[in-house]
């Protein structure tokens, strides 16, 4: 009977997870093997295609659902302060591999783009100046800017402001030094510098159909989906970042920690626009408040997107629902995965969110002529023509258990992983992509612990001179790694800051 192939690491998924996975532990250990198994026939396919994701280059600057509002109106700014330290955790990895010759120019992947709040009427305005000054006494904030006056809006968004009401009351924050991130293009930059190294292989259009438990590590058994070979590989540690197909994956796997999880898949669909003319007059990102009974990830959005040397709009997002797990998977994946260990969860979820469900159905009813009406809110002047509908990828939302309510729908991300550290899974969505080092690096941590410790701590640190913690608390340390970061990611001319802050 044939061996099995051998290698240190199998990760399933050429996403921008993925990528950033296998580039660090490759820099961490190069004599590490390793192989990256993908489904579709090239990377980036899914979630981290351009065109299939958001607003990209998450900053904590502008996104308003990151400062919830309690019900005493007291605002919290803390997950705004952790993402933004987690985003610069991430261009310390870029910045780091940009001075290597196999990575070449960052402004491929990365362009600085101004992050704008932007809200309407008393209510909308009074929250909005209350995390203007909360926020602005925060370092990481502390160039943040406010206005009420038209006049001053009218040159921070000019394709905004024609064609309102005189008597509008609007207002809006803005942050020059936000980015517009292509994570499609920096993961195939990542995978390309990846397969420079020894002993890194990305195989394209493999499907993973079975994990078994074999010793301390794992069988993988692989199959090309265009002749139907199948290969068995031996891993000491198995990566599943298969976004929506990390849930089928991890219940494939049967590891106790992932007992109970369910998913919850909401498609996306976006209004671009391409025209010149149009798109010349809005360089910028701006968020506003998501409407009254919708989700958090339903917050609307006008943004500047630099694609392949190209700028477009984006607006939406507008929800959907389908029960494919990818925007290339099968209808038959949400029933697929129900279990015997997650059905009382889904089950709890589907009860206690009736209104997400009918809000949602509302969404995909919807006419274009009714995009183009929320669109408006946003650019009175909108041209129909100007604009045509994208759909974008798909978002499988948790269900995990709770120990009140039976199960709960959680918006955000979660790191599923084996007690032995042999297998690790990345399930959920937003802010994803923008603080995947981060999570990256939990993963590391969670998985190599006695690695972490004693021979990477030394290489770690040179890769990431700071952390989350020290970027929230320490002002000065916070200018000093940024401005590094941003001088080798070439958003600002080498120098001119560095002088700045001297």
């Amino acid at each position: 009977m044939a061996q099995n192939e051998t290698v240190d690491v199998v990760l399933v998924g050429a996403g921008i997870m993925s990528a950033t996975l296998a580039v660090l532990l490759k820099e961490l250990d190069p004599a590490i093997k390793l192989e990256v198994i993908e489904l579709m026939d090239s990377g980036a396919a899914e979630s981290s295609n351009p065109w299939n994701n958001a607003g990209t280059g998450h900053a904590g600057l502008c996104e308003l659902n990151y400062t919830p509002q309690a019900a005493d109106g007291s605002i919290d700014i803390k997950k705004a302060v952790h993402i933004n330290a987690q985003f610069e955790v991430s261009k310390q990895l870029w910045a780091y591999l940009a001075k290597k010759d196999t990575f070449g120019s960052c402004r491929s992947f990365i362009n600085p783009v101004p992050h704008l709040s932007y809200v309407e009427g008393d209510k909308g305005i009074a929250f909005l100046k209350k995390r203007f000054e909360l926020l602005k006494q925060h370092h990481a904030f502390a160039d943040m800017e406010y206005t009420e006056d038209k006049a001053r809006m009218a040159e921070w968004m000019p394709l905004m402001m024609p064609g309102r009401p005189a008597d509008q009351r609007i207002a809006a924050t803005r942050v020059m030094n936000g980015t517009d991130v292509n994570f499609g293009a920096l993961t195939n930059k990542l995978l390309k510098h990846l397969a420079s190294a020894p002993d890194a292989q990305v195989k394209y259009c493999k499907r993973v159909t079975g994990l078994t438990r074999k010793g301390d590590g794992w069988t993988v058994s692989i199959k090309d989906v265009n002749t139907g070979n199948s290969r068995d590989v031996d891993a000491r540690f198995v990566f599943l970042g298969a976004g929506g197909a990390a849930l089928p994956l991890l219940q494939l796997s049967g590891i106790e920690e992932g007992k109970g999880f369910g998913g919850f898949p909401v498609s996306g669909q976006w209004l671009r626009c391409d025209n010149p003319e149009v798109v010349k007059k809005h360089q910028a990102k701006v968020y506003s408040q998501a409407a009254v009974g919708s989700p958090p990830m339903s917050v609307p959005h006008l943004d500047t997107r630099v694609v392949d040397g190209k700028t477009s709009l984006l607006f939406g997002p507008y929800a959907g629902f389908t029960t494919k797990f990818l925007k290339h998977g099968s209808f038959l994946d949400l029933p697929l995965s129900v279990r015997a260990s997650n059905i009382g969860p889904m089950l709890a979820v589907a009860r206690d969110n009736m209104d997400l469900t009918r809000y949602l159905m509302s969404e995909v009813r919807q006419s274009m002529e009714q995009r183009l009406d929320s669109l408006r809110r946003f650019y009175p002047e909108a041209k129909a023509e100007d604009w045509r509908l994208e759909v974008a990828g798909q978002r499988v939302q948790i269900i995990k258990k709770d120990p009140k309510k039976g199960g709960v729908l959680q918006f955000g991300t979660e790191l599923v992983a084996a007690q032995d550290g042999s297998l690790a899974a990345l399930l959920g969505a937003s802010p994803g992509a923008s603080v995947t080092v981060s999570i990256m690096l939990e993963l590391i941590e969670r998985c190599f612990p006695e690695q972490t410790r004693s021979t990477w701590a030394a290489k770690l640190k040179e890769i990431f001179p700071a952390r989350e913690k020290a970027l929230e608390a320490d002002a000065a340390l916070y200018r000093k790694v940024t401005t590094h970061s941003d001088e080798m990611l070439e958003l600002v001319e080498k120098n001119s800051a560095t002088e700045h802050y001297a």
